[in-house]
């Protein structure tokens, strides 16, 4: 698994190292704070093989090891929203570690429109699957630092950004700053909604570190997978938003880049684990898990 480390710049910086996950692209990461040990991962994945509906979690143990290898303590398991393209690996982890979990509270109005979807009524209840569901500007603490919670919702309606220090963990509104950002026709998604997210990440500061969701290399001449870049160089070099770009024009070109997209090929069975913080759906009569998948919807 490819590996980088994003060293901390002193007081109220944490420590970043991330992991790439090929299959997917993503990335999971772990920020610590080196003044205490205490770790948060954030947006594990759950390995699952779509063509034999198989689960394991060889990712997610890779992030335990790395923390039980530095020294570090679980404080935290964080997710930025209900990811389309990869399982989380939140309920594992807890079970693993005890520690808790926290994704934003918009995800009951995603799980709300996801039951109507794949007509489950009743099946997903964030509030019993996660132990903190956080609002726009809630604040909490990862040892020494503070994490602050910034609601950025286009992707989906409810995706957050935590924001630590000087190292925001941007999930599915920007990519790499030489790739632009995230398709936005998910349902729920809206355009204008991820060019305001954009926008209000923009304004923090020059040298705050933004770290995406996920990367799809080759690039031009990049063939390493690469996920850290300012605020300054996506303000300045993004090319879908940097330089002053409208909403308007953005919205152009988001809304048919994104028609020509296809679905993850992951998507339709991860939402059904993801509204459940993680864990497959209930086993049925013979003891096994079953998805259940809409046809023709999309």
């Amino acid at each position: 698994m490819f590996t980088r480390t994003s060293p901390s710049r002193g007081p109220n910086s944490p420590r970043v190292d991330g992991f790439y996950d090929k299959a997917t692209g993503s990335v999971q990461y772990v920020a610590s704070d080196p003044a205490t040990g205490k770790a948060a991962l954030i947006d594990t994945v759950l390995d699952f093989d779509p063509r034999s509906a198989a689960t394991a979690t060889d990712s997610a143990q890779t992030a335990l090891d790395f923390i039980a290898s530095e020294g570090l303590s679980v404080e935290w398991i964080l997710d930025t929203h209900p990811h389309a393209d990869h399982m989380m690996a939140q309920a594992w982890l807890k079970e693993q570690t005890g520690a808790p979990t926290g994704i934003g509270e918009k995800v009951r109005e995603i799980a709300a429109l996801w039951e109507d979807i794949y007509h489950l009524p009743g099946a997903f209840d964030p509030d019993r699957d996660f132990d903190r569901l956080f609002a726009d500007g809630d604040r909490f603490a990862l040892g020494s630092l503070e994490v602050q919670v910034i609601l950025s919702p286009g992707h989906t309606l409810g995706s957050v950004t935590y924001l630590i220090g000087d190292a925001a963990f941007v999930h599915d509104t920007f990519m790499h700053v030489d790739v632009g950002t995230t398709r936005a026709d998910f349902p729920g998604g809206s355009s204008a909604e991820l060019y305001a997210s954009l926008q209000r990440l923009l304004s923090l500061p020059d040298d705050t570190r933004l770290f995406v969701g996920h990367d799809y290399p080759p690039v031009d001449d990049r063939t390493d997978p690469a996920w850290e870049a300012s605020v300054a160089d996506h303000r300045a070099h993004n090319p879908h938003v940097g330089g002053g770009v409208s909403e308007a024009a953005y919205c152009k070109l988001r809304d048919e880049r994104d028609a020509t997209l296809a679905l993850p090929d992951r998507m339709l069975h991860a939402l059904q684990v993801n509204l459940r913080g993680g864990r497959l759906p209930a086993p049925e009569a013979d003891g096994r898990n079953y998805f259940k998948i809409p046809a023709n919807h999309f």
